[in-house]
């Protein structure tokens, strides 16, 4: 064979993967960083759900979307949005097809792990002060030791008064830790497995060690600094039981590598995808010939159980009011939609090559990651996208020049993990996990390429745009 016969057959029948950067020309590199600047500004204004929330709509509004009301009237073109108890968005731009043909959904969650305070948090403790917490989602307890967090959330008074809280955030504002301990004393503590040599219930937030009062009296730490939160947020120890405050990393989104080709920042899991959908329905310039829903959950990380989770029936309940006024049942608008399950999926990192299986894993610059199945092991979890519905969204992609790579989520036995792509498709939609390859995913501060954020927007865009299913 010819050495240029060799090479025609080579490109014709064997995968040819490409690093991002061989592919996206100056002007894709311009409105990449462009993206990407929109988007940091998103995490640093979304620390948690319910910022991430009020962000979302902010954005949303500043784009034309109005509030929906059960029996509004809706025609082609019309932008509306719900927000579930100010912890997820639902929105929706209404397609030029009637909804028994089906609606074109992006589902992401809005949720990331954190430390929430117990209930009862407040204690002193030799002479210091500090917040018990638990935490949520899957964390790696030791990376969030001797590292600077902020507070946020509400307090909801026992009248019904909302009181919101931001501690840590600004230049000068005081920041809290937790400490560790020291190596010098840690002999024992070093024999420990990880996940064992930081417990759950040492996660104490320190919060102070002036006392007040005279030195007779007891609890004057945990006194002073109650004094200094009533003074600021007119709250008593009481309130704290009908409290949301999250522990979240005190730092802001910035660029990483001497190239600044990444982002580090907290919360990439699940804000990045997320954000990707949300910016691509606002960003349609026409109305979509079927109707393009976002939707922004919470709990996702604890099983997206709950009232705002995507097990809910808030989802459903939005998506059938939009169906009841075209008269159209929601199971004929289901059976004919498409879903991007967008959730991040673990980039390929050189430092642990041991849980990675190369050839089926995501890399850094290689856009978006369409994963067909999540779950662990047996793919147990998982939703398990048939080989038609990845042909559809390849076909998609390459259509609009999205840059696209498949991923899994590590050795078969490594572990695994899931998304909301099951409850999706327990609906009868048709549901394909997609999203950005994260390095150090779940840690406090995770890293990601600017390339594939911009990739995914575009590959989100895609979907809203599609005019088409692949049973149409």
């Amino acid at each position: 064979m010819e050495k240029s016969e060799f090479k025609e057959l080579k490109e014709q029948l064997l995968s040819t993967k490409k690093n991002g950067y061989d592919i996206l020309d100056a002007a894709g590199r311009a409105a990449m960083e462009d993206y990407c600047a929109g988007y940091k500004r998103f995490l640093d204004a979304g620390k948690t759900e319910r910022l991430c929330a009020a962000e979302a709509v902010r954005l949303a509004e500043e784009a034309g979307y109005r509030p929906y009301s059960r029996g509004m009237l809706l025609k082609a073109g019309d932008k509306v949005y719900v927000r579930n108890r100010g912890k997820a968005v639902m929105l929706a731009h209404i397609g030029e097809k009637p909804l028994d043909q089906g609606i074109q959904l992006a589902a992401a969650h809005i949720d990331s792990p954190r430390l929430d305070l117990k209930p009862n948090p407040l204690y002193e403790d030799s002479e210091l002060a500090y917040f018990k917490t638990h935490y949520y989602g899957g964390i790696r307890k030791y990376q969030w030791v001797t590292i600077p967090l902020a507070l946020h959330g509400v307090v909801i008074l026992k009248d019904g008064t909302k009181v919101t809280v931001r501690v840590g955030e600004e230049e000068g504002e005081p920041r809290l830790v937790i400490t560790d301990l020291l190596p010098h004393l840690g002999a024992a503590q070093n024999k420990k497995p990880l996940a064992e040599a930081v417990p759950g219930e040492t996660l104490n937030l320190l919060l102070g060690s002036e006392p007040v009062g005279g030195e007779e009296e007891s609890g004057r730490v945990k006194l002073a600094v109650m004094k200094l939160l009533h003074e600021k947020y007119g709250i008593v120890e009481d309130d704290l039981s009908s409290a949301e405050l999250e522990a979240v990393p005190a730092v802001k989104a910035c660029d990483i590598g001497l190239d600044r080709s990444l982002i580090g920042a907290y919360g990439h899991d699940d804000r990045v995808c997320a954000y990707a959908a949300l910016r691509a329905l606002l960003d349609l310039e026409e109305t979509p010939a079927k109707t393009a829903v976002c939707i922004l959950a919470d709990k996702e990380e604890i099983g997206s159980d709950g009232v705002t989770g995507m097990q809910s029936a808030a989802f459903d309940t939005f998506i059938e009011d939009l169906c009841a006024a075209q008269g159209a049942p929601l199971r004929a608008c289901f059976e004919k939609s498409f879903c991007l399950s967008a959730d991040v999926t673990a980039a390929y990192d050189p430092n642990f090559p041991d849980v990675f299986e190369k050839r089926n894993e995501s890399q850094l610059n290689y856009g978006v990651g369409l994963c067909k199945y999540t779950g662990a092991r047996g793919k147990s979890g998982a939703s398990d996208a048939d080989a038609e519905t990845v042909a559809y969204v390849r076909r998609l992609f390459d259509q609009a020049g999205v840059i696209w790579q498949i991923s899994e989520l590590g050795k078969v036995d490594a572990g695994g993990g899931g998304t909301v792509a099951m409850y999706m498709a327990n609906r009868n939609i048709a549901t394909l996990d997609a999203g950005v390859p994260v390095l150090s995913m779940h840690a406090p501060f995770e890293t990601v390429a600017k390339l594939d954020c911009y990739e995914t927007y575009k590959g989100m865009k895609a979907v809203f745009q599609a005019r088409s299913w692949r049973e149409d």
